[in-house]
């Protein structure tokens, strides 16, 4: 079974939602993560994706303290991102309880850095965050695309120890138009001992049974939640 992953973005301190990963796009849906989080864990949701933007943008984590209050006050397995490109930053990341670890541009920029991460902590405690925007990956919160190759990408990292591997299609992501199902079905097909999770473009629970057909281990969903595309109790059915 899919499993069901919320998305919190965090911008000075509150929750927003940007579209295609463009700044001037943002929006701002609550000050207080923390509530949200809670909602989440109220209806059964086990996981949880926490975005620290301006981390991304400053290259180093920022938000630390929203991680840590949610970490301290739910019970949700927190996969935290966005800034994390030192060995700092890691250890910043896990001592404010986040349960896995996000490696993005730090892993286009720098792999010996995240291959040292996952000799220490190891292939379960790290994500690989990999965004794509036709074909190629994108760095520095989606700010910068590189001309590095997908697919090629992955390989190298499937090679190295990667089991976790988060997609984000950039040019679906915040427009509510579906997700990347033929993208997905490629990695999935190609690597088949990734835990895939999905994310981008997500607008309703058909959305996700498509990709639960396609045996994507898991789906991050943000706008949709926020924007009541989606109402919490139409994922119990895929919480169990």
């Amino acid at each position: 079974m899919i499993t069901i992953i919320p998305a919190i973005d965090i911008i000075d301190g509150t929750c927003v939602r940007l579209t295609r990963g463009e700044f001037q796009s943002k929006k701002i849906y609550n000050v207080d993560p923390l509530e949200i989080a809670k909602e989440y864990e109220d209806i059964g949701i086990k996981r949880l994706h926490l975005v620290d933007l301006d981390g991304a943008k400053q290259r180093h984590v920022v938000n630390w303290k929203v991680l840590e209050r949610i970490a301290l006050n739910t019970t949700l397995e927190i996969d935290f991102g966005g800034g994390v490109q030192s060995h700092e930053d890691i250890e910043i990341a896990f001592q404010s309880g986040a349960n896995q670890v996000t490696a993005g541009s730090i892993a286009v920029i720098n792999p010996k850095i995240v291959q040292l991460w996952l000799e220490k902590y190891g292939a379960e405690k790290i994500i690989l965050g990999a965004d794509v925007k036709n074909g190629k990956v994108a760095i520095h919160a989606w700010q910068k695309k590189t001309d590095r190759e997908l697919l090629s990408f992955l390989s190298n990292y499937y090679e190295s120890g990667i089991r976790y591997v988060i997609c984000t299609d950039i040019s679906q992501d915040g427009l509510l138009q579906g997700p990347s199902v033929d993208l997905y079905n490629k990695i999935k097909n190609r690597f088949s001992n990734f835990y895939l999770i999905a994310s981008g473009g997500i607008s309703c629970t058909e959305d996700i049974t498509l990709l639960e057909q396609i045996a994507i281990d898991g789906v991050i969903i943000g706008k949709a939640l926020y924007e009541g595309k989606i109402k919490l109790k139409e994922l119990k059915p895929f919480l169990c």
